[in-house]
């Protein structure tokens, strides 16, 4: 039981740390656009490190618990927004983890082209249906577009770095 207690400690430290990362943009004054790669990549970085440290499940918690976060903070305007941030830390994880399979760098690479790619094509989607302004839907689709491949390519890349020091560790 201990080592469950363990497991669970560890899935709490990294959703603190993951919302922590998240709040960055409240607490050190950097254009949003910057902010977006670095706290992106610490995020993506956070999600990695959690799959591979607690598992699935505790890791969807913190897959889940982010977007939910971040509408209450504002950076998504509607609460639809949420399911599809939410599937792609989700896809996130699980490419990180299938890729972990093959050593390397295919995690990240499947990791980061999973997300991006869902999460384009649910914000295209999402955007056509929905009626929100065109600078609003703009600005939602360039966030949601290239940067998720850039912010899940150097999160993965934190993560293994992570990894390492921590194997180092134990």
């Amino acid at each position: 039981m201990n080592k469950q207690y363990a497991i669970i400690t560890r899935a709490a430290l990294l959703l603190a740390l993951t919302l922590v990362f998240q709040s960055l943009r409240f607490i050190i004054p950097i254009p949003a656009f910057l902010s977006m790669f670095v706290i992106g990549s610490l995020v993506n970085a956070c999600l990695a490190v959690a799959v591979e440290t607690v598992g699935i499940k505790y890791g969807l918690v913190i897959a889940i618990s982010t977007p939910i976060v971040a509408y209450f903070q504002q950076m998504l305007p509607l609460p639809i927004f949420i399911i599809p941030v939410a599937l792609g830390n989700g896809v996130y994880m699980g490419g990180f983890l299938l890729g972990q399979k093959w050593k390397g760098w295919w995690g990240i690479m499947i990791a980061a082209v999973s997300k991006s790619l869902l999460l384009y094509a649910a914000f295209t989607w999402l955007l056509t249906t929905l009626a929100i302004p065109a600078k609003l839907a703009t600005s939602l689709m360039l966030v949601m577009s290239w940067p998720q491949l850039i912010t899940g390519i150097i999160g993965g890349m934190i993560a293994i770095i992570i990894k390492r020091r921590l194997q180092l560790l134990s």
